[in-house]
């Protein structure tokens, strides 16, 4: 019998477990897929061609890094961050890096640094938060309480006057806060982008998007990107030689068909898990990393929560909106205007572009016109491609997960060729550089990454899926309403991106429960 059992072997999964065993408690990551990962996982898509899902790093906590000595196992950031250019058709790009912003104003250029000065300020008043347990709302325990009152204390130490328009503009739709700062319209595209990716939400969306902002700006990062030394799959190498230097064990293809749940004087709880082949582990606890609709309504199985439960988990918000186009080119690609490649790169006119590819999502279809951000990985990481060769990572939004045409071979295809028609636009070369590609719309990555509704986050990062409320106020705390079952994955608090915060927050508490 294992002390713990942990289902997905992510990037949160691996955290938690390292935490764990390294504390002494013997622990089991079950991986469904051959390669651990998760979205950041490194998968062939053509012959010799490697890519991941995940581009880049924005908030992955140095706190993790250090307690896991992740740096002995091969983990490590450069000292310089991403830049990211905001692609102009006239070739008049604006590019931001963490210590300068070309090709806009001078107005603009002021405005900027006003804007960023008022968000770091915001984003230091709750980056505390991120990496701990949200108090319960129903709790008066002396933890919780205090909790609580640092939140208050954080908020009113910045002041009458800040306080107040921390309240104000982090209810605003992104689009409001960048119009009240900003004219030139690829800024705003370039400053909006982080809050949206990955969420079904846009510029005029008045959920959160400002705290999606802020989220990844209460890092030490600053919400900048990164990419590990030798690219992003060395963050999961390190993870795993971590786990297994302190003693995890982890098993690939090992898809778990059910959490096994007994009955004892108190009630249910677990008692281990049931793979898809019949074979059955036993553990003290299960921590899952999976989504909590899979965790909840199919893992665990409803009979066994309380129906009231059961509907907050049936109702949460996880419709993935974005697709993957990987491609696998003969040479490294030139885009117009662009000195320096080793930059991300959006593509969205302005504001009202990625509105109006939103708008068309909504309603079951997708764009002529969709937006998109890219990276050439290959020129961070020499293991992608066969030398002299390049791949290109882009996501694009906006295209629904249950498109009213479906997702047939010919509707794949007319997506690919629009996809491409748009960036030869900025890159005239590109198509006949292609020697191969992979295309994923949300129905691949919800089938390929056991992702239920195929959404990045899990569930949407929005107001009333976030703090004490992800996913659900019973179950924000990672334990859960089953005794001994416990979430770990980016449906917990603090929510999506490669940051390990929920694997980290997970695990402390287990510990400290033990």
């Amino acid at each position: 019998m294992f002390d713990n059992i942990i289902i997905g072997g992510g990037h949160n999964g691996l955290t938690c477990a390292a935490y764990l065993a390294k504390a002494g408690q013997s622990t089991l990551v079950l991986e469904a897929r051959d390669s651990l990962g998760g979205l950041a996982s490194k998968n062939e898509f053509h012959e010799g061609f490697y890519a991941s899902p995940a581009q880049s790093i924005t908030h992955f906590h140095d706190g993790i890094i250090r307690e896991l000595n992740l740096r002995t196992f091969g983990f490590d950031y450069p000292k310089s961050f991403l830049s990211t250019t905001a692609l102009d058709l006239n070739q008049s790009h604006v590019i931001l890096d963490k210590n300068r912003l070309l090709g806009v104003s001078d107005k603009d250029d002021s405005n900027y640094k006003k804007y960023h000065h008022m968000m770091m300020k915001f984003a230091s008043a709750l980056k505390p938060f991120w990496f701990k347990s949200m108090p319960s709302l129903s709790s008066r325990a002396l933890s919780d309480m205090s909790t609580f009152a640092q939140l208050g204390i954080k908020l009113k130490m910045l002041g009458k006057k800040d306080m107040g328009e921390f309240l104000r503009v982090a209810s605003l739709p992104v689009r409001d806060l960048m119009d009240e700062y900003f004219e030139n319209d690829l800024l705003k595209t370039l400053l909006s982008w982080d809050g949206l990716i990955g969420s079904k939400m846009a510029p005029r969306s008045p959920n959160a998007t400002i705290l999606n902002l802020l989220y990844r700006m209460s890092s030490n990062s600053e919400g900048f990107h990164q990419l590990p030394t030798g690219g992003l799959s060395r963050l999961i190498q390190s993870l795993e030689l971590a786990a297994i230097h302190y003693g995890v064990e982890v098993k690939r293809n090992s898809f778990v068909e059910n959490i096994i749940v007994e009955q004892d004087e108190f009630g249910n709880r677990v008692g281990g898990v049931k793979l898809r082949d019949g074979t059955t582990i036993q553990s003290k606890r299960v921590i899952s990393s999976a989504d909590p609709k899979t965790t909840f309504l199919e893992l665990l199985g409803a009979e066994f929560l309380e129906i009231g439960f059961t509907n907050r988990i049936s109702r949460l918000r996880n419709e993935g909106y974005v697709g993957k186009l990987n491609l696998a080119l003969r040479e490294c690609p030139k885009f117009l205007g662009v000195n320096d490649l080793r930059t991300r790169m959006i593509i969205a006119a302005d504001l009202d572009a990625i509105e109006f590819a939103f708008d068309e999502a909504k309603y079951g279809s997708w764009s002529k016109n969709l937006v998109m951000e890219l990276l050439i990985p290959s020129l961070f990481s020499n293991d992608l491609c066969p030398k002299d060769n390049h791949v290109i990572s882009i996501n694009f939004m906006y295209v629904p997960l249950n498109s009213k045409e479906g997702w047939s071979a010919r509707e794949r295809n007319r997506l690919y060729l629009t996809l491409v028609k748009i960036l030869e636009h900025y890159s005239p070369t590109i198509t006949e550089n292609i020697i191969g590609y992979e295309l994923l719309t949300p129905v691949d990555i919800e089938e390929r990454y056991n992702l239920r509704g195929g959404h990045w986050h899990h569930i949407e990062f929005s107001m009333d899926q976030m703090l004490m409320m992800r996913p659900t106020y019973e179950s924000a705390q990672y334990a859960t309403p089953i005794s001994n079952l416990f979430l770990c994955g980016s449906g917990s608090h603090p929510a999506g991106g490669l940051s390990g915060g929920p694997g980290h927050n997970a695990a402390k508490l287990i510990l400290k429960e033990s």
